[in-house]
């Protein structure tokens, strides 16, 4: 039964893509890249857009069985009924829109725009139903699975490719670049970046659809075992002294700890270098700009991107800690990933701004000026960081059992911690 839904919301998704395409070729400034190929040779020889689109998908699919020789699976051949369902979606779609002829550069950007907002919410619909891949998707898959490149640049590489062979195929057909414009650079830019934004603010969509799902991996909150491990998760700002206090807790506690360790494990698990997860482990300068960049990711949810690929990585490495034994988490969205574990205690430690300031001068031999510059891009970091993935925001009371200010005295925040400890058990 589950199956059958993801089919039905795939093919929703289908044509909800075709409708944005066809909007944003309507809009006469260029179509996206995947289709621009497609839409050139329409534009020349007697066939529509639909027709040339399932000419190039069969292209791809036969591509991608000389890439993929022995690996060629079933789940290819899938592709083909469903690149011909797409081309005459697309036509019938560009039919059904025939009344959109805009002659005002103003409302060609409008149809543009709003063909982009369709096309991903389309993709965001199409990687929901997690049963298929369209041809363009899946011959950049295959070439990263033989090749071993990342998929991030090899999608880029593929755009920018189909980019240009449709800007050269429009001088060679018609003399001058036709079909090709900035549209394409926005459409390029933008449906990816929407399709993403869908994904985030509508993550709550799949555990609704699909609750058996093996996705949903939340621990059920009906289980109140006394064998269930006790966790302690601690969020702390930058220069309270989270990392210290923990520590020590865990010791006077006898519980394992978890920090820096994490990354040992999320790195054998990732493929990632220990220093490349570091780098990126709770920090992210800006969630939009993020979306921007990592936009071409949206079309695969087999290939996530690299930040969100450490994000998964480190949320299985937490799971299996706190199931492990008795432990104390420092950081990493803890709280929010371990949120509906029984006998789990949410920690958040704070302290004034310049008592962080000179912890942070005293440990780390900074400047005044440069200890506060950095606690403050540290805990923006951390904060966006934890709103990105939670969408929760970070250090707000109710979403832990305690909040301390670090500030009193170590013997207070651990006496205090301790002592609540007793009431989660």
């Amino acid at each position: 039964m589950e199956k059958l839904k993801r089919y039905i919301i795939f093919f929703i998704g289908l044509y909800i893509n075709s409708l944005g395409v066809a909007l944003i070729t309507k809009a006469s400034l260029g179509t996206s890249p995947i289709s621009s190929i497609p839409y050139v040779l329409s534009l020349n020889f007697p066939f529509t857009l639909g027709n040339f689109t399932i000419f190039f998908s069969l292209l791809l699919i036969f591509l991608q069985l000389l890439i993929l020789r022995k690996n060629f699976k079933l789940e290819h051949v899938l592709q083909i009924p469903i690149s011909i369902l797409f081309g005459y979606f697309i036509d019938w779609s560009m039919i059904l829109l025939g009344f959109v002829n805009p002659s005002f550069y103003l409302m060609k950007i409008i149809y543009l725009l709003i063909g982009c907002l369709i096309l991903g919410f389309g993709v965001y619909t199409e990687v929901l139903a997690n049963v298929a891949m369209l041809p363009g998707e899946s011959f950049v898959r295959a070439i990263v699975m033989t090749c071993h490149t990342e998929f991030g640049v090899t999608k880029i590489c593929f755009d920018v490719s189909m980019t240009v062979i449709a800007g050269v195929l429009s001088f060679v057909f018609a003399g001058k670049l036709d079909g090709v414009r900035e549209g394409t650079v926005i459409a390029a830019l933008l449906v990816g970046f929407i399709a993403r934004l869908f994904g985030r603010f509508l993550s709550f969509v799949e555990p609704m659809l699909f609750p058996d799902s093996d996705t949903n991996t939340d621990l059920d909150t009906d289980t109140d075992s006394t064998d269930t491990p006790i966790v302690i998760t601690i969020a702390r700002e930058y220069g309270s002294g989270g990392h210290d206090l923990g520590e020590a807790l865990a010791k006077r506690l006898g519980f394992d700890f978890y920090d820096n360790e994490i990354i040992q494990m999320a790195a054998g698990s990732t493929g990632y270098d220990p220093e490349f997860i570091k780098n990126n482990d709770e920090q992210m300068r800006s969630s939009l700009l993020y979306d921007l960049i990592n936009q071409v990711y949206s079309h695969a949810p087999q290939n996530p991107a690299p930040k969100d690929n450490i994000f998964a990585a480190e949320s299985k490495v937490i799971n299996e800690l706190a199931s492990k034994g008795n432990c104390v988490v420092i950081g990493r969205c803890a709280d929010y990933i371990l949120r509906n574990r029984p006998h789990c205690m949410r920690i958040f430690l704070h302290a004034p701004a310049e008592y962080r300031v000179k912890r942070i001068m005293r440990t780390e031999n900074l400047s005044h000026d440069a200890a506060l510059t950095k606690a403050i891009q540290m805990n923006r970091k951390r904060s966006d960081n934890y709103h990105y993935y939670t969408h929760q925001p970070w250090g707000l009371s109710r979403n832990y059992h305690l909040t301390l200010d670090t500030s009193l005295g170590d013997d207070f925040v651990l006496d205090s911690i301790c002592e609540g400890l007793k009431h989660i058990q």
